[in-house]
């Protein structure tokens, strides 16, 4: 586990500085219903280099001490009627002082279409406005979630990531060990491969990572002595998925009789990637070992603590009460008893 650890924290983090509004308005136009209001390219060339997202209300009322302009500026009904209930000068010298400051685009929500002054005025400071249909508490919901995702931390982590019972395994461990044969008989078995040999993980909020594959080669997968399979052209699109949560770490390690290795789960491992505690797992391996076998009980047994259920404990429980309560009789020559009182006369 320090090994692994290590090799993590040595791992270089990525993340975005910026992206441009040109990449935000193409990433966006379909999935929340975006259209240009300005004309071509306008504002294009801008920076987006903020996660957060900005109504300004008070910025458009006059108060602009604490106007965090560099945001991406969403315009609602609120702000939009405000404008409209403004005498004609006012609104002029409202909208001035707003376009005054170098924001790097503006979005406008519910179908509100901006008056002519304000799209003149955006065109002059070359700021690109866009309009979308949706609420605009769920487009900036939407727009929130994507920026977050946008300037996220990422790391590349080298291994295989397989959704197994619907949990998110990631199986790291030395190069030759056995991981893609490890998932291409998962993938067999009915699981899905997420991605092979470098899987790009991220982090959504502050508890969740997600892993998915590089846009280069996604469900290609390397297995030593056979080469390059596409594990999508093969198995059908049932054998992959994009993306997964990652939800348990695996190592594979060659079996040795001088390490100690957990016996009953009690003492749970876990290991932190980007700032996030995950479940971590040893395991050790020797020829004859079903791994594949072992890796599904390993995503049932997760499920099982999910869902408030630990074998380990349970047991544990049942020693302690068996001991206080002197259970442990000698009564039959033995100190344990059968399961069962009288074997009746059925010998399946």
């Amino acid at each position: 586990m320090k090994h692994l650890q290590k090799a993590i924290k040595n791992i270089q983090e990525i993340k975005k500085e910026s992206i441009s509004v040109e990449y935000f308005f193409q990433a966006c136009q379909k999935r929340f219903k975006l259209s240009k209001l300005t004309e071509g390219s306008i504002g294009f060339d801008k920076i987006i280099k903020d996660r957060n997202i900005h109504r300004p209300g008070l910025a458009l009322a006059g108060f602009t001490e604490l106007f965090t302009f560099d945001r991406v500026q969403i315009l609602g009904n609120t702000e939009m009627r405000y404008l409209k209930n403004l005498t004609e000068r006012e609104r002029s010298k409202a909208l001035k002082k707003f376009f005054s400051f170098n924001m790097p685009c503006i979005c406008v929500t519910f179908n509100n279409k901006p008056s002519k002054e304000f799209l003149e005025l955006a065109h002059k400071k070359k700021i690109s406005v866009f309009i979308s249909p949706l609420p605009t508490t769920k487009f900036a919901y939407f727009i929130s979630d994507f920026l977050d995702d946008q300037f996220s931390p990422t790391v590349a982590l080298h291994g295989s990531f397989v959704d197994v019972y619907g949990v998110g395994m990631f199986f790291y461990g030395r190069s030759g060990i056995g991981k893609s044969e490890i998932a291409m008989d998962l993938v067999e078995r009915g699981h899905r491969l997420v991605a092979d040999d470098v899987v790009i993980v991220s982090r959504k909020g502050e508890g969740i990572l997600m892993g998915s594959g590089t846009d280069l080669v996604k469900h290609f997968m390397e297995i030593r002595g056979l080469g390059i399979i596409d594990v999508r052209s093969i198995f059908g699109i049932r054998a992959i998925r994009f993306q997964k949560r990652v939800e348990i770490i695996v190592n594979l390690e060659d079996w040795s009789s001088r390490k100690e290795y957990t016996r009953t789960g009690l003492d749970s491992d876990i290991i932190n990637v980007l700032g996030v505690e995950i479940p971590f797992i040893r395991l050790p391996i020797f020829p004859g070992k079903n791994i594949t076998v072992i890796s599904e009980v390993i995503a049932l047994n997760y499920l099982d603590k999910h869902y408030g259920y630990d074998a380990g404990k349970v047991l544990a429980s049942k020693l302690e009460h068996a001991i206080k309560e002197k259970h442990f009789k000698r009564t039959t020559g033995s100190e344990f008893e059968r399961s069962i009182e009288y074997l009746e006369h059925d010998f399946e």
